[in-house]
């Protein structure tokens, strides 16, 4: 259904643009957070290349925990503020890692993993959750693939409908 194929720099927002594209057929009709969660992480470690883990991390009271992803097994929980993920959930906005050895306080649940884009996922009362992506490689990530996941963010949000937050919040 879906071939993979490498994103070269002159070339990111087509990859981006597609990829996109088929994220919505993907999801077309299903309102299941988890459900899209779920596809959402398998598409982009399927399609994007130089990753080692994608996946997601939901809100429960009141710190990230583990959603479906795609990689080696990852920390269950993450405090808000700690880390690269609770850090975009703090400020509530995207983090690009060029070297996570670099940033002050990074967990690491793979000891492969170099560089880091964490996408918060906003909601009507705030974050929700983050988008996150890492890569065994240094500065694997730039303002395009920001620009990308952010899109696949507001699909993946747009999918699950209003009654996201509830939906996430039936299934602590």
């Amino acid at each position: 259904m879906f071939e993979a194929r490498s994103i070269d720099s002159g070339n990111k927002p087509d990859f981006y643009r597609e990829l996109a594209a088929q994220l919505e057929a993907l999801l077309a009709g299903e309102s299941d957070a988890i459900a899209n969660a779920a596809n959402t992480s398998a598409l982009l470690y399927q399609m994007m290349p130089d990753l080692n883990w994608a996946g997601f991390y939901i809100m429960r009271s009141g710190e990230l925990v583990l959603g479906p992803f795609q990689g080696k097994p990852a920390c269950v929980r993450i405090p808000v503020g700690k880390g690269v993920c609770g850090a975009a959930v703090a400020q509530a906005r995207t983090m690009l890692v060029e070297d996570v050895h670099a940033f002050p306080g990074h967990i690491a649940c793979d000891a492969a993993s170099r560089s880091e884009l964490v996408v918060p996922l906003v909601g009507r009362n705030g974050v929700i959750g983050v988008i996150d992506l890492d890569s065994p490689s240094p500065a694997r990530f730039d303002a395009d693939d920001q620009a990308g996941i952010e899109r696949i963010a507001a699909i993946w949000l747009e999918a699950c409908g209003e009654g996201v937050e509830t939906t996430l919040a039936k299934a602590s």
